[in-house]
């Protein structure tokens, strides 16, 4: 996953990996039958993480859904996690090319909205309402994690803050406050 995120697909090539390893390209054969099993394999440790991380992070207590999805908002938009922002570029890059990869993807994507709009759901926000706000809160995730704000505003983290606020509360709550 390492190689993947510093040098995306390419790097995963036997003879690249056997030497970064100090292995022998035999050595690597004894746990891969080919190279296309190893991306079988980089592929799946993906998909499996990023739907354990989404629903470890959508579920919630009774009653805590909308601190919840505040927590949501902080952890995909702190910007901590660079090496995880990389692998998930890397990989919709893959998918760009190959159909297996692209249907990956879209599985984990899937799963990914339908967590967070169950979550929506569980704070009272309406099934139409609530499709859009999963799909606002990917779009800011993913996105921010691609640009250099830190210009933009002086005070980042009221910004971020003021975006949580957009995306979490609904438009009853965003009245009435």
């Amino acid at each position: 996953m390492d190689v993947l995120a510093e040098e995306g697909l390419a790097g995963l090539r036997v003879e690249v990996l056997a030497k970064r390893l100090k292995v022998t390209k035999g050595s690597f054969y004894w746990h891969f039958t080919d190279r296309q099993d190893l991306l079988d394999a980089v592929l799946q440790v993906w998909k499996e993480g990023r739907i354990r991380d989404i629903v470890k992070q959508t579920r919630a207590q009774s009653g805590r859904e909308l601190e919840q999805i505040y927590h949501v908002i902080d952890i995909y938009s702190a910007g901590r996690n660079r090496r995880g922002m990389m692998i998930e570029l890397a990989v919709r890059d893959w998918a760009r090319r190959n159909a297996a990869t692209a249907a990956i993807v879209a599985e984990v994507d899937d799963i990914r909205l339908r967590c967070a709009r169950d979550l929506f759901l569980a704070c009272g926000v309406p099934q139409e309402e609530a499709s859009s706000r999963c799909m606002l809160l990917y779009a800011y995730v993913f996105g921010i994690s691609l640009m250099v704000y830190d210009r933009f505003d002086s005070d980042v983290a009221r910004v971020k803050r003021d975006i949580a606020n957009l995306i979490a509360r609904s438009r009853d709550a965003a009245v009435s406050s």
